[in-house]
């Protein structure tokens, strides 16, 4: 072994970052979650390798690097809850509410039930096998919607009823947050314990009701005024965030359930698609600190001793989890596939799972022994169900063939998917006055037309479909479907953006007008393989015709 410790701040953030980004980049081809790789970093840098001290897994440190790096991996898990509530759309999930609601609902108490009893038959006391079923009830969003988008299958039915069960359980940790918010404290009469109780559910309905009533009167306008300068919409968000935070302290709640109803109301807002991709590299790097910080944490010898127990709870949460989903689903209607593609995307527990045990950890509930098998058994679930998710379908047809998923009567006929919205469409970007101009035009003439700007304000009067975003980002290209679309049309006068633009589509074989605002780009636009090219408004407009003509479009 290479003895390489390291003890002060510095080296200690450094060597992980430095750790996480080689285990990253060797795994990237076989799709391993970013959670699961950190923890696995954090176990090969602490309690194997002896690079880094073992970080305490409960209370902090008073003072010294290990203190700062424990407030680091806090602030990330405030940052993780902030970007799990961002992800939840109320829109998104409006037309899949009622199984929404059901699945949800059911799976938890059938899990936690199921959960509770395996772990009592496996010897835990009582209060261990509370905390471990809650810890196999919850799916993690941020691993399936990761997933989903990169499958492109985020807004498809079985992704969007995935989303709607995300959110019912999102709530329920939130309200089991605030549950072991209140048992906190020296106090253990039953007097005092419901006072505590009724005092943390109090501000928890307070903290909720004030996060709604803000993403419906508040919210809207004061970032669609933040939008004009999108460097700025990263930090107020992060002021957004953190002012839940505070107010969430301020109450004797946890910086967690905070962050996680900030999160919820931002992302009700059109702008959220932006929040997310302009929040998400800030909330990895502290993420990153507090999985290998967890990692680094857990006791090698204790994880060898418990083997068992990690196998058994796995196999619950990788075949009971999706077993109740899939019973439950097809009870509400739904055919075989999509009952089955749904339910396999919560064969996994959650982030809140980690942070749940955290808690009991920190409350004193529970001890080291037990966070180390949550963590094991978050290893191999996220892992596996990774794979699940993306083999999905040919994981139906295998099940299906060998008769496996009859026993579920899922008899409804298999729903049809909606034609995608965005295909065969002209992509405007920058809602300057020649943009403006130009999407009324093409509208005028029939298109479909799809207008693009980082600014709500500017897309709020038009008369054809809108996105709010930054076409820099690939996320973002993939959601305005670039790839089916009939022309791309960028107004901007932004060189970098625009050679960008004409790169995607030459890619994509996606026919492209580009304003050339100054000459010294013409060439530069032209070797881009640029098929029309804006020099003045006039001639804009001249060619854009042109160009609609020659692609056999009706004018009116």
């Amino acid at each position: 072994m290479v003895e390489l410790p390291v003890t002060d701040f510095v080296g200690i953030i450094g060597l992980m970052i430095v750790a996480a980004a080689v285990a990253l980049l060797l795994l990237r081809r076989v799709a391993v979650p970013s959670i699961v790789v950190f923890i696995a970093t954090g176990l090969l840098l602490g309690p194997v390798l002896g690079w880094i001290p073992m970080l305490p897994l409960g209370e902090p440190p008073e003072a010294g690097p290990k203190a700062t790096v424990h407030l680091i991996s806090h602030v990330g898990i405030a940052l993780l809850l902030f970007v799990v509530g961002l992800e939840l759309s109320l829109e998104r999930i409006r037309d899949v509410g009622k199984v929404a609601v059901a699945a949800g609902i059911g799976q938890v108490v059938f899990t936690a039930l199921g959960g509770f009893l395996i772990a009592l038959l496996l010897g835990f006391d009582v209060m261990a096998s509370i905390f471990l079923a809650v810890a196999l009830t919850f799916s993690s969003t941020v691993v399936v919607v990761k997933l989903l988008d990169q499958k492109g299958e985020l807004n498809s039915l079985y992704g969007r009823i995935a989303v709607g069960i995300f959110l019912v359980q999102d709530l329920v940790a939130i309200v089991i947050l605030t549950f072991l918010v209140g048992l906190r404290g020296e106090e253990v009469a039953a007097a005092a314990v419901a006072m505590n109780l009724g005092a943390a559910f109090a501000g928890m309905a307070l903290m909720l009701a004030a996060a709604l009533l803000a993403a419906r009167y508040l919210l809207r306008p004061v970032f669609d005024w933040v939008a004009q300068w999108p460097a700025a919409m990263l930090i107020w968000s992060l002021c957004w965030c953190f002012l839940f935070v505070v107010a969430a302290r301020a109450i004797g709640l946890s910086e967690e359930i905070g962050a996680f109803l900030a999160g919820l109301s931002l992302a009700q807002l059109d702008c959220s698609h932006e929040l997310r991709r302009r929040t998400h590299p800030l909330m990895s790097f502290f993420i990153a600190i507090f999985f290998i910080s967890l990692g680094s944490g857990m006791e090698v010898g204790a994880v060898a001793d418990q083997w068992r127990e990690a196998v058994v709870l796995s196999l619950f949460v990788l075949i009971g989890n999706p077993f109740i989903f899939m019973f439950i689903i097809a009870r509400c209607g739904y055919s075989e596939k999509t009952s089955f593609l749904t339910s396999v995307t919560v064969a996994q527990i959650s982030e809140f799972s980690f942070i749940v045990i955290y808690a009991g950890l920190t409350a004193g509930l529970v001890d080291e022994q037990i966070v180390g098998l949550v963590a094991v058994v978050g290893l191999v679930t996220m892992a596996a169900s990774s794979y699940m998710i993306l083999y999905n379908r040919p994981l139906h047809e295998v099940c299906h063939r060998w008769g496996l998923l009859r026993m579920f009567n899922a008899d409804a006929p298999e729903e049809q998917e909606p034609a995608p919205e965005l295909h065969d469409h002209v992509i405007v970007v920058g809602m300057n006055p020649l943009g403006r101009r130009l999407v009324r035009d093409l509208h005028g003439l029939g298109e479909s037309v799809l207008a693009v700007d980082t600014d709500p304000r500017k897309l709020s009067d038009l008369p054809c479909r809108t996105m709010v975003g930054n076409i820099d980002y690939p996320a973002m290209v993939d959601e305005v479907n670039m790839q089916d679309a009939r022309l791309v049309i960028s107004a901007l006068q932004i060189e970098d953006t625009n050679r960008m633009l004409a790169w995607h589509c030459r890619q994509m074989q996606v026919p492209a007008v580009i304003h050339a605002f100054d000459q010294s780009v013409v060439e530069d636009l032209r070797q881009q393989g640029v098929a029309y090219l804006i020099d003045t408004r006039t001639e804009g407009r001249r060619q854009l015709e042109t160009a609609i003509r020659e692609m056999g479009a009706n004018q009116g």
